[in-house]
This record gives C-alpha cells, structure tokens and sequence, in this order.
C-alpha cells in the first residue's frame, strides 16, 4: 500500500464516520506565538480545545504537515541517522470536540488499523495511564485485547499525573490521560515492550497516540471534570507506512525510496543506503512546505531554521563529492510525490526551487567566511590545545559552519576538538528556547450565558440586555460609577476585535447609566465583552441598554479594511502570486499589512500599487456579501487569509476586483473608500515585508500636510509649486560647486601647512620623524598633508593629530624604503592606544582616532622613544 494510498484510507474512514475533513493548517502556526513551526495535528484546533473558538462541526480529521527543527521541539540532530527522526512529518488525527469520548475512540482506531489497514492483531499492543479503568476495560473487555498486552503506564516522574501516557498542552488548561498503540516487529529485532527496561529498543514502535481531555487543571493544580470531554490524536503517516510496507526504517517507504534515488541522482552517489541522501531526501520536504507557506531564508527565527536545514542538505551533498548546485532540482521529484496531496506545493514549484537555488548560490559565502574565522580562531591556538566548544558553536549557531566540517579540517591537522563544550553550549541555547517557547493558557473571563448575537453589520446602535459584568477578572452583580469593567450583551452593534480589525468604541446608555466602550473584545467565540468605563450612575445585570457605536471611527476603519483587500489583491498582481497575508492591523488611523516577499518594493511597484487600488475606488462598485460552504467559496476563486479559521459556512465578501473570506466590516460602494495612499514599506523578519496605508479622512488630512509643506518649501526656495523639484537641483549642483572649491583651497592650504611643517621635522637615529599636533587644521586634511610630507622628505616617519569636536584623529605615514623596519600601522596604534583609542592601516598609511584629548601632547612626546626602541629592535 503506498503512502499516499494509506494517507487517503485514513481520512476517508473517519469521513466515513462524521468526520469533517479538515486541510491541513501552514507549518507557521497562525495568531499563536508561542510555537516555531506547527508540530502536531492539534495545533489549529488549540483554541477549540480551550474554549476560545467553536467550529460548526463537532468531529474533525486532518492529514496536518508538521516540522519539528526549532525550540522545543527540535529532531534535527538525528534526522538521517536514526530510522524514525525527521525535521518534517505529516501527522495523522481525528478529532472529538465535546462529542464522542474514549469507547468510540479506541473502537474506531481499532477498526481502522485491523480491517481498514489490515494489520495483524496479534502484533498490536497497547497503554493506558495507570488510574485510566475505563480505557483498560474498553481495550480487555470490548476490544478483546489480551491482558497481557495492555500495560499501565504509571507517574515516573515524581508526581501525580507526571506521566509518559498522561497528556497535558501546559502548566494549567485542559489534560488527560492517553493511550498509546504500538507495533511489535518480531523477536528479529532487539527491544521490549513498553515500561519494560528494553523499551528503548527497535522491536516494539509507537504507531498512534490517543489523548482523552477530560479535566481542566487549575494554577493549584487540581483536576476539574470538564463538561465536554475531547479527543485528540495522532499517526504519523511515516511510521505508520514503515509498518504497512513491511520495512523497519520510514526511510525505506516508496515515498522515501523515490526521494532518496532523486538524492542519489543529483549527487552521482550510487550508494543508496547513504545517510547523506537521508538527510538530503527529509530535508527536502521541509525546505519546500517552508517555502511554500511563506518563510524565507534569514539570520533568525522561522528563516534561520529553513536556513540550518539548507545548508545542512548542501554539505551532505558537498561530502557526497557534490560541489555545485544540486538541491533545488530535487523540488520537481517532491512535486511528484506529494504535489497530488498539497495541490499548494505543485502551484509554487518555480518560486521553492528560486528560493533554494538562491541559498544554494550563498553557501559558498558561508563556507568562505566560515573558513576565514575557523583559519584566525586556529592560528591563535596554542600547539596541543583544543578548539574550545564556544567557537565551534558560534561557527556552527551564527555563521552556519557545519560542525562536522570544523571537526574535518581540524582533524586533518591534528588538532582536537571540544565536543563537549559544544554540547554544553547546544543545550544552553534548548534551554533557552523551551523556556521562551512553552505554551501558556490564557485566562479567560468565566461566562456560561447566552451566546451575543451580533447585528453590526446592519446597525450601528439598538436595545440589548446586560447578561453579565466583570470586575477585575471577576463577575460581578452590578457595577457602580468610576468603574472600569467589561458588559457583556445578548445582542450588540459593536465589532469584536478579529481577523487583524480592532474593536469598536461607543456607548451603552440606559436609564440612569453611561458606560463608555474602549474596546470590543470576543470573550468566547460567539460573546463579545465590552470594555470601558461607567461614567455615571448604576449598571446591573438584567438592566436594558441602548448600544451605540462611534459611527465615524467605524466608517474610517471600515474604509482601511475594504481597502485593504483591495491592496492584497493588487500586490500579488504587481509583485506575484507567491505573496500571502502573514498579519495585519486595520484601525481608524491605517491599515497595516504583513505579507511574505523577499525583497523591498521599488517606488514604481509601490506607485502601480496604489494606482490599481485607487482605479477600483474611482469604479464606484457595489461590495457583495455571501454566505456559501467553505469549498464552494474556494472554488469560486475567494482567498483565505493565512493564519484564520473558517467553518463550513464562511463568509464571501466582494470588493471590487478582490473576492476573499472575512468577518469583519467594509463599505457599501468601492467609491466610499475615498482615497488610497501607501505612506510606508519596510521589512520586518526575513521574508516578512510590511505596508502601512491610509484611506478617507487620513489620506486627505496627508494630502493637505502634503501640500502645506511644499508651499513653505517653495516660499522658502521663493519658486511655484511646481518648480520646486528644479529649484532645489539648481542649488544642488551650486553647492557641490562650493564643495569642490573649498576642497581646492583647502588642499592649497594643506601643501603650504606641509612645507611650513617639513622644517619640523627632526633627525632621530638617523631618520627622519615628525609628530606634531596641528590646530585649525580640518582632520580630513590631514592625509593629505601627509602625502605632502612623504614627498619632501625621504626617509621619514610622519604622525600627525588633530582634534575636533573633542575627537582625535591620527594619520602616520612611511617613507616606503622604512617600512621593513617601521610600520605606519604600528605608530598609529600605539598612540591611539595612549589617547584611549585604536588604529591601524597599511605598512606606509594608517589611520587611527581617540578621545583622551588631555593625553594627546604626552603621546606624541613618547614617539621619539617609541620610534628608538623600534629602530634599535630591527
């Protein structure tokens, strides 16, 4: 069965048994910064989990890539060496969100494995959690999995619940105990079973995991029945194909096998057993899915890993005798294999393999400059010592010098290396990152009501009931005058902050109470909490309010939103298809959008930008809203926006030429937007470009600042408007003129200061030396001057200082037949060390600076005595 095949039966049985099939989520995990890289099934369903978000589906079951190369969860070590480990993996799950629980669980995993997959069950075994009765009595008694082949797992690491078969996703927040499915594969293999003392061994494999949520742990650590019990769970497609094909190592699936041989043919090794072509044929895959949701090589976070692994795959290929490009090709053979699966990854072939062909094109920078520290960090190491672990790590974490490189060249020349000093340093840098990286629950406000309906689409005001107040996290009955405090409604006008638009602001009058709205935001998915202040009288729960929401705040940010899908669909025309949302922010002021791009924008890009947008407001066209299924708005063209969730029914908007999925709030009419105008282009990560744009009111306020400040600069420059652009080249081209005739004259002053200063000169073990400090004098001058005092004296050594600006600049200069026992470098940098500063330069020419001006004459007076004992010393 190949690996696609058995990709397929997975989703359609659980498709076959409710399941909505999910596609899988981008490796950079969307409005969640606490991870790197998506690395599980469950992590676009983590808010539904938490309660944070609902779907309209209840069962769910994806095929989700995952990379594991970065912060906590970081295999890329071993991938290549080890028969299971990659940096990307697909992971198989199906999903119970409140629905069924462990019976049904267990019994469809079991079905799908022994009649769907058709494995021996004989060869299966399975865990439990050591309290988990239920799970245990499901397995032996409904399953009929003999006894002796359910093992308990218990705490093994100190404490209750500190478990290898007890899940948790943090410190707090839901967890539960979970049961794991192994493959045993024969008494060929070394290895026992699990919670044995061989249970590290090969024989028997985890092939499924499966997580029962079932309680809620709070900050004291007590277990809390949640009302809505989950399932999560998760195959990996590798393994388990390993298992389907009758082969030991993943590496040995038809996937793997057609990956590697494309390896082996790029590199002309014939050896396909090779480690270098593992690693070359897993990286691969990482590399293309990382490029095709958007991350780019760099210097840090996302791109710094995408560029690890690269430069690993090229040096696996440099040790197979590959020297020139070779990784990019390998693109077309990976579409081959799972372009059918990821449609995505076949739709950008050309733009991953220009990505990787462009890194491929750096590495040999990267080996130059590696080389180039590696050669100085060497020659300063005394005979017989090691190269310290610290260098290796900086070589290996900061300039991508792959360590097994270090250790080759130093092994060649018989010098040792501090592994284990790099591995202290290694683990320091995990530490770190699992600190930063662990993931922690958010506390939201406790509210079991009624859901809010929202009417904000239509209306901007209208009567509702207060179903709750909080106070300080904590609910409330009534809130009284001065108090900050959050409303929430069974109806509302007002926009909950989503999908990168800010909340709305507003009012809520009732009878004797005003409570000014500072913000919208969503406490669950479907309640909206109201935050503010109330400004005068008593509000309680139960009371009417009339809700009104700042309509002018809402109509300028309304305009930056529509706006906003205009300029995404206008910059993947201008810039490429390959451009994808990667965050935003759309208030009254702006509209800021992220999108991934690697290379700033030209003034005319951005100019054919704006003018597009600015056509489709002049077009004055009606914006469309539909309800449809999710698929038929795909289909029918619409764009979902990176790092949202959509349900089965989403919400089309069409404005103008753009046509995409979104919540939030636009105009009516294009021609309501006014006024588009992009006021900045920037990086911000690597491969992360950001626009800010404004629209309407902001984008006239721009105009008229615009034009005040060109009429004070042509009052100034006393031309028209219009002129301005000639008047200013005009005064331009004047100063340059100023400039070149002060550079004259100073030179003239410099050649007459040069002869004056040649009589200074004084005879010191028969050469020639001048140290002086010149005053007046401009320090660009000063090389000058000394190329005008090594041509009238011969044989003589030159310092000269001056100081400006409480700053001293050192120029020394050579005659060229004494700089085989006198070296200009050498004088500069002993002075500049003396006036608390550095320098150096050429044998003939060096510069040098200081700030100690109050130790500048005793410097120059040491000279004469420098100079002997450099003299006498050659």
């Amino acid at each position: 069965m190949k690996t696609s095949e058995i990709r397929q039966k997975f989703l359609s049985f659980f498709e076959s048994k409710g399941h909505q099939i999910v596609p899988s989520s981008p490796l950079v995990p969307g409005n969640d910064p606490t991870l790197l890289f998506t690395n599980a099934g469950m992590v676009q369903f983590k808010d539904v989990f938490t309660g944070k978000d609902t779907r309209p589906y209840h069962r769910a079951t994806t095929a989700q890539r995952c990379v594991r190369a970065g912060g906590k969860h970081n295999d890329l070590e071993n991938v290549g060496y080890t028969a299971r480990h990659h940096t990307f993996f697909e992971m198989l799950g199906n999903f119970s969100f409140g629905d069924y629980f462990k019976r049904d669980a267990i019994a469809y995993a079991w079905t799908l494995l022994t009649e769907v997959y058709g494995l021996p069950k004989e060869k299966l075994w399975v865990t439990v959690y050591q309290e988990d009765d239920e799970a245990y009595d499901i397995w032996a008694q409904e399953i009929g999995v003999p006894r002796e082949r359910i093992i308990r797992i218990g705490d093994n690491k100190g404490a209750r619940y500190a478990s290898d078969n007890f899940w948790q996703m943090a410190d707090t927040g839901p967890c539960g105990p979970c049961s794991e499915i192994f493959y045993d594969h024969g008494p060929e293999i070394w290895g026992g079973p699990p919670g044995s003392p061989e249970e590290d061994g090969d024989r028997y494999i985890e092939i499924w995991n499966l997580v029962f949520m079932q309680f809620e742990r709070d900050a004291q650590g007590t277990m809390h029945p949640l009302p809505k019990p989950c399932v999560d769970t998760g195959m990996g497609l590798e393994r388990i194909s390993a298992v389907l094909q009758h082969v030991h190592s993943n590496y040995e699936i038809d996937l793997f096998q057609s990956l590697i041989r494309a390896a082996a043919r790029e590199t002309g090794c014939t050896d396909l057993a090779d480690n270098s072509l593992k690693v070359i044929a897993d990286h691969i895959r990482a590399c293309g899915f990382l490029v095709v949701d958007g991350v780019i090589p760099g210097n840090e976070g996302r791109g710094y890993v995408l560029r690890r692994i690269i430069r690993r795959a090229l040096r696996h290929g440099h040790k197979l005798g590959q020297k020139g490009l070779f990784f990019h090709r390998l693109v077309a053979d990976l579409v081959g294999q799972m372009g059918e699966a990821y449609p995505e990854l076949a739709a950008q072939q050309a733009r991953v393999e220009q990505v990787l062909r462009q890194e491929e094109e750096r590495f040999g920078e990267t080996l130059e400059n590696g080389m180039r520290i590696l050669e100085s960090a060497l020659a300063a190491l005394p005979a017989g010592q090691a190269l310290d672990g610290q260098t290796l790590f900086t070589l290996y974490d900061t300039y991508g010098f792959p360590l097994d490189l270090t250790a080759d060249i130093c092994r060649e020349r018989s010098i040792p290396v501090d592994l284990d000093g790099f591995e202290q340093a290694m683990a320091h840098q995990r530490e770190q990152a699992r600190a930063a990286g662990k993931f922690k629950a958010a506390a939201d406000l406790s509210y079991d009501g009624v859901a809010t309906r929202f009417d904000g689409y239509d209306h901007l005001e209208g009567e509702a009931a207060v179903t709750a107040l909080y106070v300080d996290g904590v609910s409330v009955p009534s809130i009284a005058q001065g108090q900050q405090a959050v409303v929430v409604l069974d109806a509302t006008p007002f926009y909950a902050e989503s999908g990168g638009q800010v909340g709305d602001t507003g009012l809520l009058a009732g009878a004797s109470a005003r409570f000014q709205v500072a913000d919208t935001q969503k406490i669950q998915a479907d309640v909206f909490g109201h935050h503010g202040t109330l400004e005068q009288g008593a509000l309680a729960v139960g009371d009417t309010v009339r809700a009104q929401v700042d309509a002018r705040r809402r109509a300028d940010t309304m305009r930056n939103h529509s706006a906003t899908h205009l300029m995404h669909k206008a910059l993947r025309q201008v810039l490429g298809d390959h451009v994808q949302q990667r965050g935003s922010l759309v208030d009254p002021d702006k509209t800021r959008f992220d999108f991934a791009h690697d290379a700033p924008m030209t003034a005319e890009q951005i100019a054919r930008v704006e003018a597009i947008v600015n056509d489709e407001i002049l077009a004055n066209q009606a914006v469309r809203t539909q309800h449809l299924s999710y698929d038929e708005a795909v289909a029918g063209g619409a764009m979902a926006l990176f790092g949202e969730k959509y349900g089965d029914v989403v919400r089309v908007l069409d404005i103008g030429f753009s046509r995409e999925l979104c919540g939030g709030t636009h105009v009516a009419r294009t021609g309501d937007i006014g006024l588009f105008k992009i006021v900045s282009e920037g990086g911000v990560a690597a491969g992360i470009r950001r626009v800010e744009a404004i629209t309407g009111h902001g984008a006239l306020a721009w105009v008229r600042r615009t034009c005040e400040t060109l009429d004070q600069a042509a009052g100034l420059l006393k031309a028209q408007p219009a002129g301005v652009p000639e008047r200013i080249q005009a005064l331009q081209q004047q100063t340059r003129q100023i400039e070149r005739e002060l550079e004259r004259l100073q030179d003239k002053l410099a050649a007459a200061a040069g002869s004056d200063l040649a009589g200074q000169a004084v005879e010191v073990a028969g050469v020639k030396l001048l140290a002086t400090r010149l005053n007046g004098v401009d320090p660009k001058s000063l090389r000058g001057m000394v190329d005008q005092l090594k041509s009238k004296l011969s044989g003589a050594v030159i310092l000269l200082a001056a100081v400006a600006d409480d700053k001293i600049s050192l120029v020394a200069g050579v005659s060229p037949e004494l700089t085989a026992r006198v070296k200009a470098g050498d004088l500069v940098g002993a002075v500049a060390a003396r006036v608390g500063g550095k320098g150096g330069g050429r044998p003939d020419m060096a510069m040098g600076g200081g700030s100690d001006v109050a130790a500048l004459d005793g410097a120059l007076a040491g000279v004469p005595a420098w100079l002997t004992e450099r003299l006498g010393a050659a």
